[in-house]
């Protein structure tokens, strides 16, 4: 997967966390309230490892559109260029048993989705489009290197669960 992130795309992604975060730190700071945008944030970050798979080509796609008009954004407002390109990197792997929980995951953000409100599905989709943009560079993937080991991790552990059985 060859992904291309400029500044115009990170500063559209901090944007959205911007506009997501904000109302949650003026207002109440209720942890709750961040359940959507955390929700949509952890799907769009395992996205960007699921490579050759739907959510990684959409996690790239992502991040080419938002650098284009975070770039041309950039340019209009201040005139000068947002293009310059800023390398990428990964979180690490997922093991099939991951795999199989990041389609949980993906499953259980769909139908929050479809049971929220109009403000809570755009922070569910503004969580998505941040973390399958920020989830590339280098400096975010190292520090949410734990989140593909636990997804690991956590289908290790019911694999054998399910593995074992009492046998008579």
């Amino acid at each position: 997967m060859n992904v291309t992130i400029n500044l115009g795309g990170v500063a559209a992604a901090l944007g959205i966390l911007w506009l997501n975060l904000r109302p949650w730190w003026k207002g109440g700071r209720d942890p709750k309230a961040l359940i959507p945008y955390g929700a949509g944030s952890t799907l769009g970050a395992l996205s960007t490892i699921c490579i050759g798979g739907a959510l990684g080509w959409g996690a790239s796609g992502i991040a080419g559109l938002s650098s284009s008009a975070g770039s041309k954004g950039v340019s209009s407002a201040t005139g000068t260029s947002g293009d310059s390109t800023l390398p990428t990197g990964r979180m690490g792997t997922l093991t099939p048993e991951g795999g199989v929980v990041t389609c949980l995951i993906l499953v259980a953000v769909i139908l929050l989705y479809k049971t929220s409100g109009k403000q809570d599905k755009r922070r569910i989709v503004g969580g998505f489009i941040t973390f399958a943009i920020l989830g590339f560079l280098p400096g975010v993937a190292a520090g949410l290197q734990w989140l593909p080991d636990l997804a690991n991790e956590a289908g290790h552990r019911v694999l054998e669960a399910l593995s074992k059985g009492s046998t008579s």
